[in-house]
């Protein structure tokens, strides 16, 4: 009998196809190139075209969710913006002057931001999802961040937000003054890592917050040390943001959807995920190396090379956006790239 609140994980498909990655490989080496000359594009697009089980890896209809919430554990100083600024910044998304609009703009992103558990109430937007759970996460300090109750119905929301979605791509990106605690809590827990290793300055804390900010978050560690499965730790430590986007991140893998990551918090999300939902990760194409401390832990968790590194700490799925006509071109030079045969050129002896 599964327990209560246990999540019913889809089927992954596992990426390992050794024919079909032989013709891709070949069909890579057949183009007007040197061998391997277009580097680490090359490596990008076999993948792409294991993950959609196809000699022509095609981008369509690539959706942006934002997810959205508020964390109790602000109250304790752990950030350097004060809570409000959560549901600021979702105005501000709708309205379109975030970073992540100007880039989803500027690379045709479907995009839309979900209410996972902001501590505010919002009129109907044609962007925005309101899948709130409740008003922002508990104290962890003081008690679970969020029941299991509370913890399985994020989970299952993020699924069957993915479920409704067009398209074969999806990047997530968040919002929420005091995630990077958060994050940083569910990586030293799940990743068996001193926590004072996986936490950074977040929005800007200069070194005596952010000595403070670990002090708290050892301490929220020690109150919680029961909390040792991941979804466990998840209740208890993390937020609602996160939680949403590791169901998403389950069921797109699930769908088999390319998932184009974003930095620390949203890798924090596919950790989760790949704990819950093994096989997850395979899916995931990393944007950037985010500027948070902790994300160099978690990339070499994952075994993950990122595309970027541009220095970047911002969230929104901003990284990832960058990071997204690379894919582009990836699937533009395997379909569009002439062969050698095709362009009557010799190829290289042998």
């Amino acid at each position: 009998m599964q327990p209560m609140n246990a999540l019913i994980v889809p089927a992954i498909t596992p990426l390992a196809n050794p024919e079909l990655e032989h013709r891709l490989r070949q069909r890579v080496n057949t183009k007007t190139k040197p061998p391997g000359s277009l580097g680490e594009l090359e490596t990008l697009a076999i993948r792409l075209g294991l993950m959609q089980q196809s000699d022509s890896p095609r981008i369509e209809q690539p959706q942006v969710l934002v997810f959205a919430a508020d964390h109790g554990l602000v109250a304790e100083g752990v950030s350097a913006f004060p809570a409000e600024v959560t549901p600021q910044m979702v105005h501000n998304f709708l309205h379109g002057g975030a970073a992540i609009n100007v880039f989803a703009r500027q690379h045709r992103l479907a995009l839309q931001v979900v209410d996972a558990g902001v501590n505010a109430d919002f009129a109907p937007h044609p962007q925005l999802i309101d899948r709130k759970i409740r008003k922002g996460t508990a104290n962890a300090l003081h008690q679970p961040a969020m029941t299991a109750d509370e913890c399985h119905r994020a989970l299952t929301a993020g699924m069957e937000l993915v479920r409704e979605l067009p398209g074969n791509l999806l990047l997530v990106g968040e919002m929420g003054i005091g995630n990077t605690s958060a994050a940083s809590l569910l990586l030293a827990r799940l990743g068996g890592l001193p926590v004072a290793e996986c936490t950074g300055p977040g929005t800007g804390l200069d070194e005596q917050g952010l000595c403070h900010k670990t002090r708290v978050l050892q301490a929220v560690l020690a109150r919680h040390a029961e909390a040792q499965t991941p979804q466990a730790a998840l209740a208890a430590l993390g937020g609602l943001e996160i939680a949403m986007m590791a169901g998403a991140l389950i069921q797109g893998a699930c769908e088999r959807r390319i998932l184009l990551m974003d930095g620390f918090i949203a890798g924090v999300a596919l950790l989760v995920a790949e704990r819950l939902a093994p096989g997850t990760r395979d899916y995931a194409v990393f944007g950037h190396a985010s500027a948070e401390p902790g994300h160099g832990h978690l990339l070499r968790l994952l075994n993950a090379t990122p595309l970027l590194s541009l220095n970047l700490r911002l969230g929104e799925g901003s990284g990832a956006a960058l990071a997204f006509p690379l894919l582009q071109s990836a699937c533009a030079f395997m379909n569009e790239m002439a062969s050698f045969a095709d362009a009557g050129i010799s190829g290289a002896s042998s």
